[in-house]
């Protein structure tokens, strides 16, 4: 994309099953919870809360919220992909609404933990 060009890049988002576990190799899950969309600036901002869980015999055991910001949503349930419905979104890469949008989230959501993807 050319500087200072405005044109917007959405991506695939394929939306996880909530509730169900996802192994993170053999030493713990997580487990997406919930979506949220968040108007934003005359936007619609996706989010997802979850919690992992570090299970280790040898460093002990852990758990905490997280909270996943795949971007706006440009569509919502555009396709489905192996069952489960797939959005467009946008992944948001300004600083300042990303700084913006944590300060919205954690008040929200009580988690410091957030990432955007």
């Amino acid at each position: 994309m050319p500087t200072g060009s405005t044109e917007r890049v959405s991506v695939s988002y394929r939306h996880f099953e909530l509730g169900a576990d996802i192994a993170t190799g053999i030493a713990g899950y997580y487990t997406p919870e919930k979506e949220v969309r968040l108007p934003y600036n005359g936007r619609e901002v996706l989010y997802v809360v979850g919690e992992a869980m570090l299970q280790s015999s040898c460093c002990g055991v852990g758990n905490w919220v997280y909270v996943a910001v795949p971007g706006y949503v440009v569509r919502w349930y555009a396709s489905n992909e192996e069952g489960r419905p797939v959005s467009e979104v946008e992944p948001i890469s300004d600083p300042a609404a990303r700084e913006d949008l944590t300060r919205i989230i954690e008040n929200r959501e009580s988690t410091d933990r957030i990432q955007f993807m």
